[in-house]
């Protein structure tokens, strides 16, 4: 399924050099992406802890664009109000997380964050149609989260196309978005299976020229 609309790219810190955080902001802030991908890890819900309030706060103050903050944790409830506050915009949480889907997506909608569900490899897309029209994006991971430098899943693909299937008949407005082992030679499929949203993180800052890089994977080829 190809589409006419532009492609958004949000690059996945968890791949930066955090030494530099300040400058790798203001990489993102001057480059063509439309956003901050910040991967929230606990060590229980995935096998790996990444940064939490503070690091976020950081990146904040040096930020222009949207920092969408993708919760890897259990409990996620007891935190969302926290995340507003260190600046998230919007929130990706994980439907394997919650007990009570519904629920978190209405507490995050009172904190006036926007919302997007994530699921993984294993989960099955049907388990979205419920929610679908309450939600702003929905993020389909195409790695099993945890870790930067996965290969793509290329089952992804179908995935992908059955969602933006179940938004056209649900007649929702949620955005899909890829997440995982998306670099120059697999983004265009994607593109073309629906998604509208990529979240790359190792092609981008594994680049000699990270600001050529965003720039490259923006380009919508043969379209």
């Amino acid at each position: 399924m190809q589409t006419d609309m532009p492609h958004l790219i949000t690059p996945s810190i968890l791949s930066a050099d955090f030494g530099h955080l300040q400058e790798v902001c203001e990489m993102i802030n001057k480059s063509e992406a439309d956003g901050f991908h910040l991967d929230v890890m606990d060590g229980i819900f995935v096998p790996n802890i990444s940064f939490g309030f503070p690091v976020i706060k950081a990146i904040q103050q040096h930020t222009k664009k949207p920092l969408d903050v993708h919760l890897m944790i259990v409990d996620a409830n007891k935190y969302l109000e926290r995340f507003k506050d260190v600046g998230a915009d919007i929130l990706t949480v994980h439907i394997e997380a919650c007990a009570n889907m519904q629920r978190t997506i209405d507490a995050i909608r009172k904190l006036n964050m926007q919302v997007c569900v994530a699921i993984k490899p294993q989960t099955h897309i049907s388990i979205l149609a419920e929610i679908i029209s309450d939600v702003d994006a929905v993020c389909i991971m195409s790695v099993n989260p945890g870790f930067g430098g996965q290969t793509f899943i290329e089952g992804t693909l179908k995935k992908v196309q059955d969602l933006k299937a179940i938004i056209l008949s649900r007649k929702a407005n949620a955005l899909i978005k890829v997440d995982g082992g998306i670099d120059l030679s697999n983004y265009m499929s994607v593109v073309n299976a629906g998604a509208d949203i990529l979240v790359t993180g190792t092609a981008v800052f594994g680049a000699k020229d990270p600001v050529k890089a965003i720039e490259a994977l923006k380009i919508n080829v043969g379209l």
